[in-house]
Parts: structure tokens; C-alpha cells; sequence
């Protein structure tokens, strides 16, 4: 039977793209790679921490602490030059209740990109810095953890383009392209996103965790 780690996330879209970027890791430990969705006993985590990296933890350690299961958590966002900074660990809940309580979460994905984009109207092309910032987290049943965080830098596009991504991919622009995150081909985003250099950078510790 093949061993399971699982996923801190409800999101099809974040499961769909974690499986990607760790088969590699998942064939050669034969891992089934699931989400919190697909495994009994996994609550939500408030995410009470002001930090990416405090979020990840806390989410990676109650998942497997409820599971038993080695637990994978990541916490990103979007971090804008002239914001200071923001919206950061606030990017999913951005918009706040202007999308409504019943709105669906690509409803409050479009509601905060919206919003983003009237923040940032006034700002000149060269001003429009941003980074998309992930904090990866593996807990594992016995107390053991181990945390990195992974970074893409770029700008921000004026209005969206693109419809492969979610979140704020189609008004990101990393350095040196012209496209959107969400005119990339999944291959490509994975390449250079945030998320696949977290990943990356936690796939050795994940090996000796999991080898032990």
C-alpha cells in the first residue's frame, strides 16, 4: 500500500498543481499525494500568524497531528512594492466581504484582484514592482518539522490576461516576460512560480524526513 501525504489545502486548483510539481518525488517514494479533502479527521487552521512561514506551520503541524500523516502546508501571496508589502499573508481575504459571504472562491478571487487593480490604477508602469512569496511546511506525526520559503519576482499588469491560473496569476508579469502567470502553460509556471521554488527547495528535506 502505497504511503499518503497530504496536503494543508481544499483548493482543486493548488491540489492539481502540488501533484505536479512533486511527482517526481512522489513516483520515487511512492507516495499518493492527496488534499485535506480526501482524508478523514483534516479541519481547517485559522490562519492567526503574520507571517507566511507562521501560517504554513500551523497548518502543516494540526493537519498531521489530526491525521497522522506526514502533512505538506503552504502559505503565499502577493507582496506589492507600493503597498509596503501588501496584501501578503492577507492576499486570499483581500476584498474582505465585498464578493458577499456566499461567494464562491473564484467569486472572492475575482472581488480581490478587482480591488487590487483600483489600489494601483494611479501608479506608473515602473513603480508596479511585485513578488509572489510561498512558505512551504512538512510536518510529520512525531513533532519533526521543517519549513523554506520560495519567491518569483515581477510587476503588475494593468488589467488581466490569460486564463490559466487562479488568484492574481492574470495580472502578475514576472521579470523578463511579457505575459501574465496565467498566459504560462502549467510546465512553465512550475518552473519559475513562487510555489514550484518552494517546493523544490523542500523536496530534499521531505526525502530524509520521509526516509528516516
Amino acid at each position: 500500500m502505497r504511503r499518503r501525504l497530504v496536503l494543508a489545502t481544499r483548493n482543486d486548483h493548488k491540489v492539481h498543481e502540488l501533484r505536479q510539481i512533486l511527482a517526481a518525488l512522489a513516483d520515487e517514494l511512492d507516495l499518493e499525494v492527496v488534499g485535506a479533502g480526501d482524508v478523514d479527521d483534516a479541519s481547517d487552521v485559522r490562519e492567526t500568524e503574520v507571517t507566511f512561514l507562521g501560517n504554513a506551520r500551523l497548518k502543516a503541524v494540526a493537519l498531521a497531528r489530526a491525521t497522522g500523516l506526514p502533512a505538506v502546508a503552504d502559505d503565499s501571496g502577493l507582496a506589492v512594492d507600493v503597498l509596503g508589502g501588501s496584501p501578503g499573508v492577507f492576499s486570499a481575504r483581500w476584498s474582505g466581504s465585498r464578493a458577499g459571504a456566499s461567494a464562491s472562491r473564484e467569486e472572492r478571487d475575482r472581488a480581490n484582484l478587482t480591488l487590487l487593480l483600483e489600489q494601483v490604477a494611479d501608479v506608473p508602469d515602473e513603480h508596479r514592482g511585485a513578488a509572489f512569496v510561498c512558505a512551504v511546511v512538512v510536518a510529520m506525526p512525531d513533532g519533526r518539522v521543517e519549513g523554506v520559503e520560495g519567491r518569483v519576482e515581477g510587476r503588475l499588469a494593468r488589467a488581466p490576461r490569460g486564463t490559466n491560473g487562479f488568484g492574481y496569476d492574470p495580472v502578475f508579469v514576472p521579470t523578463g516576460d511579457a505575459r501574465t502567470l496565467a498566459e504560462y502553460s502549467d510546465v512553465e509556471k512550475n518552473a519559475i512560480s513562487h510555489r514550484g521554488n518552494a517546493f523544490r527547495a523542500i523536496e530534499p528535506l521531505l526525502r530524509e524526513l520521509l526516509r528516516r
